[in-house]
């Protein structure tokens, strides 16, 4: 007789519990809740930070693959840099601008007349558009430290509210001296909604990360392919000039 009261009254405290996702964040201690907002907030930006760069690395493989088209259609690339020299629209037009350039003020300056002064200008060329590679590659890869960020602490984070709501279980029951379901249930909740937050924020930002840092090392490989075909270019014309 006296399990079965000791059942209803269990029964009866957590009826009043609300176990919604609304309910169990609203009565959350105010620690779990700061740590669930930072959660939430971390997510958030990261997805932004997701969907923004895949979006411009798809647009940048458009991009470089009509430049490709355009740069080996047999047409004059004095007039193809002539086109897109004021305002280049992706890092492989930027890469193919500052080679030009630069070889347009050596050809200008008289610089090629010796094998010696050519040697010089191939290296300068190869080296400015290794810098450009560079430049643009460090441009592509910003904000992922925050993705890696995300991906490395949220789970940690989320754990701190998850023993923060185990300590706020146990202090209920010493301080109501109480081990029933409607003493525990409130502080258990809320430790594992806190590592649910901590999970949702840091598994997509470690799926993403590792997507985007293989896509952008497949396109900085493709920058350095092209540079490597059009300083082969620039190096043979500077032999037939020599010849």
């Amino acid at each position: 007789m006296q399990g079965s009261d000791l059942t209803a009254a269990a029964l009866s405290g957590t009826s009043a519990i609300d176990f919604s996702l609304w309910g169990m964040i609203s009565q959350a201690d105010p620690v779990v809740k700061i740590v669930m907002l930072i959660l939430l907030l971390a997510s958030f930006w990261s997805w932004s930070i997701i969907f923004s760069k895949f979006s411009r690395l798809r647009t940048l493989a458009l991009q470089a693959s009509t430049f490709e088209d355009l740069f080996w259609s047999g047409g004059a690339l004095d007039d193809l840099y002539d086109r897109i020299a004021q305002k280049p629209k992706n890092p492989m037009e930027s890469v193919f601008c500052a080679a030009m350039r630069e070889w347009r003020r050596s050809l200008t300056k008289g610089k090629a007349a010796t094998s010696d002064l050519r040697a010089t200008i191939q290296d300068r060329i190869d080296r400015i558009m290794n810098v450009t590679v560079g430049r643009e590659i460090d441009v592509l890869e910003r904000r992922m430290g925050f993705l890696a960020s995300i991906g490395a602490t949220a789970v940690f984070i989320g754990l701190f509210g998850t023993v923060w709501g185990i300590m706020h279980s146990f202090q209920s029951i010493a301080l109501q001296k109480n081990t029933n379901l409607a003493v525990v249930a409130p502080g258990i909740a809320e430790a594992l909604l806190a590592t649910a937050f901590g999970l949702v924020a840091a598994i997509p930002a470690v799926v993403a990360y590792n997507k985007l840092s293989a896509d952008i090392n497949r396109y900085g490989n493709r920058l350095e392919s092209f540079s490597s075909e059009f300083g082969s270019i620039i190096s043979r014309q500077l032999e037939e000039s020599d010849s």
